[in-house]
């Protein structure tokens, strides 16, 4: 005699709970493939763990103990007395070339080839005895991503500012030039450029402008001379850069730029090293 309906579900319902191991054939849609999913399955369902923390920045401290020192430099470099001559006489200049390039004498003049300093900051400079060259650092604690924007910026500038004129304060009109300046292979991302203000001798102001090599590839009769070349260089070490600036009337002293990046990027590491031994 066929049993009810009603009988019949309970007896289903007492299969089940007594067949454990069985589960998943009493189950059914979602909740059955559920049961069924693999390991790995599931390992993907679960959170991610939490990123790990990007580097503190520098503390003002630090950012002063990774700035150079004269025995970087050499025995004829000592503290800078004060801003050098030509930097109102020459640098600050004015241009109706492409933005770029009036950007570019902007940074020169303020002397901030990685724009305006946010955060960590500490600044020095160095004075040539044995010249008028001047050579200043900067070391910052920027974040990565606008270092590199900048560096990206400077990478341009050999092209779309390869040449153009400018008015100086003291220095008349200048023919500007801006070149590639080959650098160590040191720290993470680097830009050196090599930037020249040409003139007539007659041009030339009274902080021994005009004294350097001559360059006679600006109207072909060989008179004219560097008034001043700046070496232009940003470095980004790990989350952190410094600049420098490197300028001197006629030609600029032999290695100083290559050994300031060396020893600029040796002392950020070191500084980084030690913060992290400490933490």
């Amino acid at each position: 005699m066929p049993r009810p309906p009603a009988v019949r579900a309970l007896a289903a319902a007492v299969l089940c709970a007594g067949a454990v191991p069985a589960v998943s054939a009493c189950g059914s849609g979602q909740a059955g493939q559920a049961a069924g999913a693999s390991p790995s399955a599931a390992a993907a369902t679960r959170p991610a763990g939490p990123a790990s923390p990007a580097p503190a920045a520098l503390t003002a401290a630090q950012a002063q103990a990774a700035l150079l020192t004269e025995d970087d430099l050499g025995a004829t470099w000592r503290p800078a007395e004060g801003v050098a001559t030509w930097r109102d006489g020459i640098l600050k200049a004015r241009t109706t070339a492409a933005p770029d390039c009036r950007r570019l004498l902007d940074a020169l003049y303020a002397d901030q080839p990685l724009g305006v300093p946010k955060g960590t900051y500490a600044v020095t400079g160095f004075d040539d005895g044995d010249g008028a060259a001047q050579l200043r650092q900067q070391v910052l604690s920027p974040r990565p991503a606008d270092v590199d924007r900048s560096l990206a910026w400077l990478r341009t500038l050999p092209k779309t500012c390869a040449r153009f004129t400018a008015t100086t304060t003291r220095a008349g009109v200048q023919t500007v030039r801006v070149s590639d300046l080959a650098l160590p292979a040191a720290g993470d991302a680097r830009q050196g450029l090599r930037v020249t203000f040409t003139g007539p001798p007659d041009g030339a102001d009274g902080s021994g402008s005009g004294s350097g090599g001559t360059d006679g590839s600006d109207g072909g009769d060989g008179a004219d001379v560097t008034t001043l070349s700046v070496d232009v260089v940003a470095v980004r070490v790990g989350g952190d850069a410094f600049a420098l600036t490197d300028g001197a009337p006629g030609t600029l002293p032999s290695g100083a730029t290559d050994a300031a990046v060396r020893r600029g990027v040796e002392r950020l590491t070191a500084v980084r090293g030690s913060g992290r031994a400490q933490a």
